[in-house]
């Protein structure tokens, strides 16, 4: 299969089925001990089907946001849906899929991943701990580890992507642009050829650098438009937004980096 094609495709696993009483998580009288479960990215650990356990592929996880939305990975496609939650039991929509192949493992895993969804009609949820289990009513089972979101400061963020709100770019390959933000309110990293270094002032969702001093090396067209623009972007105050292992910064114009959490 085409590993570029992205298309968004409808797997019918399980209907919304609403109960009597039941909320979907976050609306204003949901289940009061949903806090565990929600807002939490959960990395698929395992499965375990008919006794037999499998381990996930790396890349596999389930977040339900407070508000009820689903996202997640099955092990090879990203996933969407919505979640209804009543007392320790979990219910989820219809699941939407990207369909992208990969390879035999995870794939594998993803089939059974989808046949579990498809066969149960509700889950049982147990935290313990950094730990979350979903078995099924056949008795099918699960297993997640809550994974700590990224911090914002210590963290060594690679710069993925470059543009706007409605359009963003991939840096040219071969781009090394990162930055760390120091504990001691510093700003290091590398934007496309020169290290650059800052002071840098974080309040109130924004970051603030001040006067940006970069080494004087000369790099190839493609990596010295991508520093300048880089620069331009990150010149005095932007907006910062985290998402688990991910930052976008926005600046006061609306141009958006994108970042992520370097392993």
């Amino acid at each position: 299969m085409d590993k570029q094609r992205m298309t968004l495709s409808v797997l019918t696993l399980l209907p919304l089925a609403v109960a009597c009483g039941s909320q979907t998580a976050g609306s204003g009288s949901a289940r009061t001990d949903a806090a565990p479960v929600t807002g939490v990215h959960w990395t698929v650990d395992s499965l375990t089907v008919d006794g037999r356990t499998a381990r996930a592929p790396s890349g596999a996880y389930l977040k339900i946001g407070e508000d009820g939305r689903v996202s997640g990975n099955l092990g090879c496609n990203g996933f969407g849906s919505k979640a209804t939650l009543k007392g320790d039991r979990v219910e989820f929509g219809e699941i939407q899929t990207t369909d992208m192949g990969c390879e035999k493992g995870p794939m594998s895993f993803e089939r059974s991943l989808s046949r579990t969804f498809a066969d149960a009609s509700a889950f049982t949820t147990k935290t313990d701990g950094d730990r979350l289990t979903l078995t099924a009513d056949s008795g099918d089972r699960v297993g997640l580890t809550k994974e700590p979101d990224a911090p914002l400061r210590g963290t060594k963020w690679t710069v993925t992507a470059l543009g706007d709100k409605n359009v963003a770019q991939s840096l040219p390959k071969g781009t090394e642009a990162y930055f760390v933000l120091g504990e001691n309110g510093t700003f290091d990293g590398r934007l496309g050829c020169n290290h650059a270094s800052a002071q840098a002032t974080v309040s109130d969702g924004h970051i603030t650098l001040g006067p940006v001093r970069t080494t004087r090396m000369m790099c190839q067209g493609s990596l010295m438009r991508t520093e300048k623009s880089l620069l331009k972007a990150l010149d005095g105050k932007v907006t910062y937004e985290l998402d688990h292992r991910g930052i976008t910064l926005t600046s006061e114009n609306g141009t958006v980096v994108s970042a992520v959490a370097d392993e």
